[in-house]
């Protein structure tokens, strides 16, 4: 399970097997070997994602809602517009119609949240204990929106030249400063909720959403951004530790800034987890030029999206990876975690 389940042992797999055959075949300006969060041939940005959540329903979303936010979001966090989407479902024999219907209502829904489409797909039935009730895979492609250009022409002249074309795991300079949308640890809480039946005073909902429109808006009105990434499995400390190791800088975040729900805290110290592993599916994390960040952070903050936003931390060349300015003063290393804690998240 560890094998799926974000982190470094689903890293090296990816690493060690996939990209081994398929790494270095075909054309592409963002390649497979990247490992980015999706794909760039020639000014098409495509990402392909499998979702098989447990349960199909949790507090806050379903199945559908996060195939359709995943793929969207992870197709803007390089900056792109998505533009048409392509859903493959394999649905288990019993599976309720009434139960279909309702994820299939979530998906519309959700795709006229994100303005995109489902226009093509394929469907399969298998035999009855196989799945859980259903999994699903979601293609979407991408293009180039003008909002990029924009904002890239600010990162140029803050930097006094050339900068790349996409928002890559790459991008961080030392001094860079790191936002985070919002609360960590949302989602992964309320599926383990549903998933073992557990409450914890309070419902704590997914915080599944699709981002597009916050990030185009968030590029075209402020700009200055050099990366984005969704803090899924792996949760903030894997994606932190990504953006550190392609980026080559140390980030130094500080746990006063961090935002996580009392509830969710409370919920993850009684179970032994660290919300900073745990995944979400409504949260990004921002790396933007230190003249851009306070106006971003005030921008952020006025928006549904990203009210609760901090900046939590700055790219730095006194450490390699990730670590943590603690509240009582001393550091400690963030490592990037062997995988989410939470099973089958999304």
């Amino acid at each position: 399970m560890l094998h799926g389940a974000g982190g470094t042992v689903m890293h090296d797999l990816v690493k060690n097997y996939v990209v081994k055959y398929f790494g270095g075949i075909g054309k592409a300006e963002v390649p497979l070997e990247a490992m980015d969060d999706a794909a760039v041939v020639g000014e098409i940005v495509l990402k392909s994602d499998s979702h098989a959540v447990k349960p199909i329903f949790f507090p806050g979303g379903d199945i559908g809602r996060i195939a359709v936010s995943g793929t969207v979001n992870d197709i803007a966090c390089l900056g792109a517009e998505p533009y048409a989407l392509a859903c493959g479902l394999v649905l288990e024999e019993g599976l309720p119609l009434s139960d279909l219907e309702r994820i299939l209502v979530s998906m519309r829904q959700t795709c006229i949240e994100a303005c995109v489409g489902i226009v093509t797909g394929d469907t399969k039935v298998v035999e009855k204990g196989s799945l859980g009730g259903c999994v699903m895979n979601m293609s979407g492609i991408g293009r180039r929106p003008p909002e990029l250009e924009s904002n890239l022409e600010v990162v140029r002249h803050h930097r006094n030249g050339f900068v790349a074309r996409w928002l890559l795991d790459s991008n961080i300079s030392v001094g860079d400063k790191i936002i985070v949308s919002g609360t960590l640890g949302d989602h992964g809480l309320a599926v383990l909720s549903a998933q073992q039946g557990l409450t914890f005073g309070s419902e704590i909902r997914s915080d599944v959403k699709p981002l597009n429109k916050l990030i185009q808006s968030m590029l075209g009105e402020v700009g200055g951004v050099v990366t984005i990434k969704d803090a899924t499995r792996g949760g903030l400390a894997d994606a932190l530790n990504e953006l550190s190791e392609k980026s080559k800088v140390g980030i130094l975040i500080h746990e006063d800034k961090v935002p996580i729900r009392e509830d969710v805290r409370t919920a993850s110290e009684m179970l032994g987890l660290d919300p900073l592993e745990v995944g979400n599916e409504g949260k990004i994390v921002i790396g933007v030029l230190p003249a851009k960040a306070e106006q971003l952070l005030n921008w952020l903050k006025q928006t549904d999206e990203g009210k609760e936003a901090q900046v939590i931390g700055e790219a730095t060349n006194d450490f390699k990876g990730v670590a943590m300015q603690t509240a009582i003063g001393g550091k400690r290393i963030i490592a990037r975690p062997v995988g989410d804690p939470v099973p089958r998240i999304c």
